[in-house]
């Protein structure tokens, strides 16, 4: 970490604020993932309902991520975040007094408008912090709040939720995201190359078909696709992991599971943000996406608690590796000023995924058991793999190089 001592002391001061506003936002969040869909269950949902649910989050992403990336530009990425922060430690109270169905599916909309909002902001000014040479690193070592999240969170809302029941779960993620909008307030960083280039006008908020030029343009098409396919993967993982474990009879707490990815996810990113500036980021690309195949087919086959949590950890290293070189691979096809809406307009690929996984494979879930739906799932991965490795680049020979790791990124900003 040596990179950080070349800063100066405004930005490492601002660095510090955002890795603590990040680990408690990702802690709040995670703190509901193994027992939202349990609690759904107990009030009465059925499994597709609990699909439709729980799906419903990546609604408000899909929504608002591309307009509040366009905000980010444009009025700064310290007001974003701290949308996301107001809307994180609202949301799980909303839990405790809604019941029906339409108000459960509007709730979890909003409360997915955080992950728009926080990530969107949080991602961007890392990047415009973080000097080219040494992207890859600082944005691996930030990205680290998410895997730490995911693991203090998803145990503690076991814990919680065994020990002391729903409403004190749901009060004690709220008042985490809380304690992290007081942090976050303290941010003096903004936008520091991109205000001063942006044209400061509501016109410049919204273009009607400006998204579909950005997220069809060649340096982002092949991103956003798989991003969506990997989404797709992680909604069936984030919705029905818990709900597999209590249907395959395993003696596991299926916070242990999350927490399992989220260790093995903190210990590669600690090692692959700083390898992929030297090497390139297509190689590391390339492993994420098979580490992750690999996790979907042994939850395909899982049936003792050691292989769900061998899975997690596989998953988690998957995630560590493929999702902050994704990020510094759209950092590294973007200019400063444009930065926020190719963030939000590429992780929507990421967030439809989730969108369409809960509802639609939900839907499978009667004929195919929760079970088949990894089975599912690692084919939309191995989808992922081929045609990243197939047309990441302006020509096949040049994306299969590029893919492992021998070619430059003919894409890259220079």
């Amino acid at each position: 970490m040596k990179v950080f001592s070349t800063f100066s002391f405004a930005t490492r001061r601002d660095l510090s604020i955002l890795f603590v506003a990040g680990l408690l936002f990702w802690s709040s969040l995670a703190s509901l993932l193994p027992t939202l869909s349990l609690y759904l269950e107990n009030i009465g949902s059925t499994p597709h309902q609990v699909g439709i649910i729980m799906g419903s989050f990546a609604i408000g992403l899909l929504l608002f991520r591309p307009w509040l990336g366009s905000v980010a530009d444009v009025r700064g990425r310290k007001l974003v975040l701290l949308i996301g922060l107001v809307v994180v430690a609202i949301a799980p109270i909303g839990y405790l007094f809604v019941s029906s169905m339409p108000l459960l599916i509007a709730l979890r909309a909003f409360h997915g408008l955080s992950v728009a909002a926080f990530t969107t902001g949080y991602s961007a000014l890392v990047a415009d912090i973080s000097p080219l040479q040494n992207r890859g690193e600082v944005i691996g070592y930030m990205s680290l709040v998410n895997p730490i999240g995911m693991a203090i969170g998803p145990a503690l809302g076991g814990f919680l939720q065994a020990e002391v029941g729903y409403t004190v779960l749901f009060l004690t993620s709220a008042g985490i995201g809380a304690v992290g909008l007081v942090c976050a307030s303290g941010l003096t960083a903004n936008n520091p190359q991109a205000v001063a280039m942006a044209v400061h006008s509501v016109d410049r908020l919204v273009k009607p078909d400006s998204a579909w030029r950005v997220i069809g343009s060649p340096r982002l098409r092949v991103p956003t696709l798989v991003m969506l396919m990997v989404g797709l993967a992680f909604g069936t993982l984030s919705t029905f992991v818990p709900l597999f474990i209590k249907e395959a009879e395993v003696n596991l707490n299926a916070g242990l599971f999350y927490t399992a990815a989220a260790i093995a996810s903190f210990t590669v990113r600690l090692l692959v943000g700083r390898a992929s500036d030297q090497y390139g980021r297509g190689r590391f690309i390339s492993l994420g996406l098979v580490f992750y195949a690999v996790s979907m087919l042994m939850l395909w086959q899982a049936n003792s608690a050691v292989a769900f949590l061998w899975a997690g950890a596989i998953e988690g290293a998957g995630a560590g590796i493929f999702l902050p070189t994704m990020i510094s691979l759209v950092a590294d096809r973007s200019l400063p000023e444009e930065r926020g809406r190719v963030f939000g307009l590429c992780m929507t690929g990421f967030d439809l995924g989730i969108a369409i996984a809960g509802p639609t494979l939900g839907f499978f879930a009667g004929s195919f058991g929760y079970r088949g739906l990894f089975g599912l799932a690692a084919g939309l991965v191995v989808l992922a793999l081929v045609v990243f490795v197939g047309f990441c680049s302006k020509t096949l020979a040049d994306s299969v190089r590029y893919s492992l790791g021998s070619g430059r990124d003919v894409y890259a900003v220079r």
